[in-house]
C-alpha cells in the first residue's frame, strides 16, 4: 500500500500523460478502489489542479491549464532530454536574457539519479560548440557551477584569467550571474579588497566552494553592477551626456552594456559613456545621430565641437 500523497503524484502524473481517463482505468492503473480515485481527485482539486470530470459510464477526468504546474514523473531517456535541453537555452540565451532555463537546469540536476547525472557528463564531454563572431565560449556546465555557487551562499575559490592573460586565485563571496545579450559575468564579493566585482564567466577558469557560509548584508544592484563596469570599466576615459530623450528611448540608442544611465527628469537622461580618448568618444557620440550635450569632460566637448566643424566646413 502506497502513501497517500505517493499516490496523488501518482496520479498526477497518469492525469498529464494522455488527455482523458475513466475512472475505472485510473482505478486499474493505481490498484485502488474507484471511490479511492474519486477522493483522490477531490484532493487535486482542494490543492488548486484543475480536473475537470463528465459524469457516465463513459466519462472520465482530465487535467486542465490551471494555476500549478503538476509534478512530472519523467523516465531516464526525458530526463536527459529536458535537462541538455535547458542547458542548450541557456547558453546561446534562446529564451531571452533571464535566467528562467538556468534555474530550471539547477533545481533539475539537484534531483536528478546518479546515473542520469553520469550520463549528462559524458555528453558535457562530447559536445562542441561553435561560438559565433563575438560569442565567447564557456565550458558546458560551467554556468550550473556558478549558479550553485551563487545559491549556496557560500565563500567560493576562484581561479580566473583577466583580459591581458594574468592568471589569478582569490576568494570571493558569489552572489549572482547576469547575462547582457552576448555574455555572462558572475558577480560576487572578492574578500582580500572588500569590493564587489563582476567578472566574464568564460574566463572563469574554476570555482570551489570552501564550506564556509557567509551573510551577504548589503549587495548591489548586480545588472547596475555589470552595466557600469563593461560600460566604463576598460577605458581610460569617460564623458558625461545629456540626451533629451526618456530613459527607456536613452536605452535603445545607447544600449546598458555601452553607457550607465540615470533619468535627468522625465524627457532626458544622463548617460556615462567610457572610450580610448576625446576624439574616438566624439566619432561615437556623432554616430549616434541625436542632439546632445557633452557635459563633461571638456577635450571630449572640444573634440565634439571640432568635428562637427569639420563636417560642416566639408558641406560648405
Amino acid at each position: 500500500m502506497i502513501s497517500a500523497s505517493a499516490r496523488l503524484l501518482r496520479l498526477l502524473s497518469l492525469l498529464s500523460s494522455r488527455p482523458s481517463w475513466t475512472c475505472a482505468e485510473l482505478a486499474g492503473r493505481m490498484e485502488v478502489t474507484d471511490r479511492t480515485v474519486r477522493r483522490d481527485v477531490a484532493r487535486l482539486r482542494e490543492l488548486g489542479y484543475s480536473v475537470d470530470s463528465d459524469a457516465g459510464p463513459w466519462g472520465g477526468y482530465r487535467l486542465r491549464a490551471g494555476s500549478r504546474v503538476p509534478p512530472l514523473i519523467l523516465d531516464d531517456e526525458e530526463a536527459l532530454a529536458v535537462a541538455v535541453g535547458l542547458r542548450e537555452a541557456a547558453l546561446s540565451d534562446a529564451l531571452g536574457g533571464d535566467q528562467a532555463a538556468l534555474s530550471a537546469l539547477l533545481k533539475l540536476r539537484q534531483v536528478l539519479p546518479r546515473r542520469i547525472a553520469d550520463r549528462l557528463g559524458e555528453l558535457d564531454d562530447a559536445f562542441v560548440r561553435l561560438p559565433g563572431a563575438d560569442a565567447p565560449r564557456i565550458r558546458p556546465g560551467l554556468l550550473l557551477e556558478l549558479a550553485t555557487a551563487c545559491r549556496l551562499g557560500e565563500r567560493a575559490r576562484l581561479s580566473y584569467t583577466d583580459g591581458e592573460g594574468r592568471a589569478t586565485v582569490r576568494d570571493v563571496d558569489p552572489y549572482r550571474l547576469v547575462h547582457t545579450g552576448r555574455r555572462w559575468y558572475f558577480v560576487a564579493r572578492d574578500v582580500a579588497r572588500g569590493q564587489w566585482r563582476t567578472f566574464r564567466a568564460d574566463r572563469v577558469d574554476r570555482l570551489r566552494p570552501t564550506g564556509q557560509a557567509v551573510d551577504i548584508g548589503d549587495p548591489p544592484d548586480p545588472a547596475q553592477l555589470v552595466s557600469r563596469n563593461t560600460a566604463n570599466g576598460p577605458y581610460p576615459l569617460s564623458a558625461t551626456i545629456r540626451l533629451p530623450l526618456p530613459m527607456d528611448q536613452a536605452l535603445r540608442l545607447v544600449p546598458a552594456t555601452v553607457g550607465t544611465h540615470r533619468p535627468d527628469g522625465p524627457d532626458a537622461t544622463l548617460v556615462d559613456i567610457g572610450g580610448p580618448d576625446p576624439d574616438g568618444l566624439a566619432r561615437y557620440l556623432l554616430g549616434l545621430g541625436t542632439p546632445l550635450r557633452v557635459l563633461s569632460p571638456e577635450p571630449v566637448r572640444q573634440a565634439l565641437l571640432r568635428r562637427t566643424r569639420e563636417i560642416l566646413d566639408a558641406h560648405a
